[in-house]
């Protein structure tokens, strides 16, 4: 079994483990303290994940949203990026399931494998098996943009409008791309600002699966960057990239607010 199938079963694997640490601490915790409910749940899923790549890949480096940022990461060869609770406002809240941990591997200059486990939906999507893709969508039907439920940028609802599409707010980043690879929207698109941990991981699947996946200029997504700062993302079904990324440069124009205003 070559290293590279083996660093695909770590992420998945990884990433489902920590999956269900965090839905064990949620039975234990209740949901009477979300605060408190939420830095466990960061803290327990980085303590095991961080523990878990130093112990099966000792010579790598980790870039995790709730780890101190070592600047050694930039030299590295292979880095593992992971967000170990993505979704933590979701997570806190009793019968959501739309929070989910992040694993992927970045070497030399790309996302090589990667793992998004949705543990309250009971599943983990992979590099190791990626989804099929739904069977290309109906012409006459209406398009689904899934964004933040919390702070959906302005940008979005006004390429909505342009669009006639329906906006389905959800939690995560994970579980937004998700749903575009199990077909329950057919866009995800961000412009309010995120770092790399929170879509890593998901990219890796959804590109393995052949969706479209870049910056909203139609850029490619780079990781591993000095600054982790990554603020605008489009994932979509690959026959709606080309219409989208010429929708969003029309807005743009037509808005001088720009796409960054707002959420």
């Amino acid at each position: 079994m070559s290293s590279i199938r083996n660093d695909h079963e770590v992420a998945r694997d990884l990433a489902t483990e920590a999956g269900q640490q965090l839905l064990r601490l949620r039975d234990r915790h209740g949901f009477e303290e979300p605060d408190v409910l939420r830095t466990l749940g960061d803290r327990l899923s980085h303590e095991f994940l961080f523990s878990a790549l130093g112990r099966l890949r000792p010579s790598d480096a980790v870039l995790s949203e709730e780890g101190v940022d070592d600047p050694a990461r930039l030299s590295a060869r292979r880095v593992w990026i992971i967000d170990p609770l993505d979704g933590t406002r979701e997570f806190a809240e009793a019968g959501r399931g739309d929070w989910a941990v992040h694993v992927a591997l970045w070497e030399n200059g790309d996302l090589v494998a990667g793992a998004v486990s949705l543990p309250a939906q009971g599943s983990t999507l992979s590099t190791v098996d990626p989804p099929w893709l739904p069977e290309e969508r109906p012409a006459d039907q209406r398009l689904r943009i899934t964004t933040s439920r919390t702070r959906p940028p302005e940008f979005v609802q006004r390429l909505a409008t342009r669009l006639g599409a329906e906006v389905v707010p959800m939690g995560s980043a994970g579980a937004k791309i998700c749903a575009v690879l199990l077909g329950i929207a057919d866009i995800y698109l961000h412009a309010g600002g995120q770092y790399e941990w929170d879509s890593a991981a998901p990219v890796a699947v959804a590109r393995a699966a052949g969706l479209h996946a870049s910056r909203i200029d139609g850029s490619k997504l780079t990781y591993n960057e000095t600054d982790p700062s990554l603020p605008d993302i489009l994932v979509c079904r690959p026959e709606l990239s080309s219409m989208l990324l010429a929708s969003i440069r029309n807005v743009a124009d037509l808005d001088s607010a720009g796409p960054h205003a707002g959420g």
